[in-house]
This record gives structure tokens, sequence and C-alpha cells, in this order.
């Protein structure tokens, strides 16, 4: 079944720096002593959507639906099973590994823990520079210049550039982090839950300097975040994943005002409100989230929806677009795109 999760009126003219086309990433279960394969983990089920040059689009859904698989295989750190991811025209799934590594500048991504993905041996000019000199981006003259104004740029300054990870706070270390990135000048950034180790007040530092950055580079970010709010606040479109499927696509305001899957839903009402006199309507999930290797038949949300009909038992939901440039995969809604009528005989 293609879950495509976009609208079919692309003009050609390259306004889209990145087009997903049916990914699939399935992970093989092996057992026995002859490790023969018995299954598979669906972490990334046939999903479809495009991201436009310059703009944000913001990745959502619970621990473990494949968030971050989905921007791992996007940048070819994992070969997908199936499935087409086409950058700037070119499919990289058809790439060697020659022409994968002169592609590599244009794509980067800043991994989720700082701790973890920066090297405590190398201090931070090898860091942010090993990339620069392997691709050679700048001469060797120029090299120490240029990491100084990396790292101003990113709001680090160049006499910290001989210190090791271990003497920044959390935050400088997530700077290093964006600048390792942004000095190879990509065009596309995978930010895997960037902000989410952080304190508040410097989530909004490293968000505020993410979004000038992209204002001055013009980049294009795949935003994967548990954060709601932080989503709403970076993104331009928005993207709902549940168990390896992408449930719900749209515009950042149609997605936030109109909610359309009860999976989407429930994410919403979680959302805290600053405001002491509103009374919340949260919408509480039932049951625990499926095993990927096992996924329910039909629609994988029915065993935790709310608005689960028979039809939900057997059939996969079809995409509808419901309104222009907003689509969601859900029997709720018929070929027509409106709400199947609740009297219907289809409901439970």
């Amino acid at each position: 079944m293609e879950n495509n999760l976009t609208s079919n009126n692309s003009n050609g003219n390259g306004r889209h720096i990145v087009e997903v086309k049916n990914l699939k990433q399935y992970f093989p279960i092996k057992a026995g002593l002859m490790q023969r394969v018995v299954g598979y983990v669906k972490a990334v089920d046939d999903i479809s959507f495009r991201i436009e040059r310059g703009k944000t689009m913001g990745l959502v859904g619970e621990s473990g639906c494949g968030k971050t698989t989905v921007g791992k295989t996007l940048l070819r750190l994992l070969k997908p099973t199936a499935g087409h991811v086409v950058f700037d025209g070119t499919d990289i799934m058809t790439l060697d590994r020659k022409g994968m590594r002169a592609l590599r500048p244009r794509m980067q991504m800043i991994f989720q823990d700082p701790y973890s993905s920066l090297s405590p041996r190398m201090p931070v000019s090898e860091i942010i520079g090993e990339a620069v000199r392997e691709h050679e981006l700048v001469s060797e003259d120029e090299f120490n210049d240029y990491i100084d104004d990396v790292m101003l740029s990113c709001g680090l300054q160049p006499y910290q550039k001989d210190r090791y990870p271990h003497e920044f706070s959390g935050g400088q270390r997530q700077r290093i982090c964006v600048a390792r990135s942004l000095a190879l000048k990509p065009e596309f950034v995978v930010c895997d839950e960037p902000v989410s180790a952080l304190d508040v007040s410097i989530q909004a530092q490293i968000i505020n300097l993410l979004e000038d950055l992209q204002n001055q580079r013009e980049m294009a970010y795949l935003f994967i975040s548990h954060d709601l709010s932080v989503v709403q606040h970076i993104s331009d479109y928005v993207g709902v994943m549940y168990l390896g499927d992408l449930v719900e696509y749209g515009e950042k305001a149609l997605i936030f005002e109109n909610p359309l899957h009860p999976y989407t839903q429930a994410l919403l009402s979680a959302v805290p409100v600053p405001d002491p006199n509103y009374k919340s309507k949260r919408i509480i999930l039932e049951g625990s989230i499926p095993s990927p290797a096992n996924p329910p038949k039909g629609c994988k949300f029915h065993t935790r929806c709310r608005f689960a009909m028979p039809i939900c038992k057997t059939d996969v939901p079809q995409t509808r677009e419901i309104e222009p440039g907003h689509v969601v995969v859900c029997h709720l809604y018929n070929e027509q795109g409106t709400l199947v009528d609740e009297d219907s005989d289809k409901a439970i």
C-alpha cells in the first residue's frame, strides 16, 4: 500500500530539496542455532513525504515509532529495505560509495546526545574541522580562520578550540555538534532531538541558533522531537508517526489547529498550556504500543483508538487529503475527505 502523504502537484522546479518515496526500513529478527531470519521489525513501513528548500519539517511521535530511523535512512547511514530518497534531483539509493562521498557535505546530522557523539580525545578544533579537512573544503592556510568563523557563527569563542568536550557545558557541547555539522555548509540537516537533553533556557538558545543559521544559509531541516511545543515553534510542516507509519502530514497551522487523526489529537492534548485557568481535555490512550515486529492487522492504531470501527481491524486505511496540503491515513474519513457518519453501520 502506497502511503503517500504529499500532494501530487509537484511542478518539477526543484522546490523540494528532499523527496521520500515509499521508504521502508525492516530489521531482520534472527533466532536458532543457524541464526535464521524468523521475522522483521518494521521500523519504517512505506512512508512518503517532501521537504522544501529553506523549510523545516517536524517529525513527532512516541518513542520507538521510527523517527530516528527515518533520519538515518535519509542520509543513508542505514541502507533501506525499499523505497527512494531523492536529494536535489538525485536518488541517493542508486549512488556508489564515491558518489555518496561527494554528496556527504551537503547532507548532515545533529545527533541527540552531545555527550556520546563527541570524541573525548579530540579538541574542539579537530572535532569541527575533521570533515572539513577530509573533504578539502578550504586550504590548510585558511583552515584555522575558517574554524574560528564557524565557531563564532555557532556561539562559540575561538579561544575555546583547543579545549576538550568535557570542559564544556551541555549547551556548549550541543553548539559544538551544530558547528561540526554546519562546517561543511550543508543544504539539508537532520536534527535528531537536538535540545531534548538541555535545560529550557539553553533549548531556546539552540533553537534560535538553528533558526538564524537557516535564515542565513537557506538550509532545510528534518527536526525530530518529542516536544510538540518546540516543533510548533520551529517547524513549517509537521509529520506524525505511529509504529513506522506516517499517519498525518500538513502545514504546522493545519496540524495544530485541526488535528485529524485520533493519535495526533491524543498527542496534542498532552501539550501543557501556560494558563492556570485552562482546563485540559487530556485524551488518554489505552494500552501500550504494539510490537513493530508483530503489528496489528488493518490499522496499526486500532488497538488504542477510541473511534475504532470493525473495518479498522481488517483493512489498511488509505491516504485522504482533507484540505489542501493536509492529509491523513484513517478510516474515519471517506474518499471525499469528509468525516464518516457516526451513525454509520461501520461504527462500533
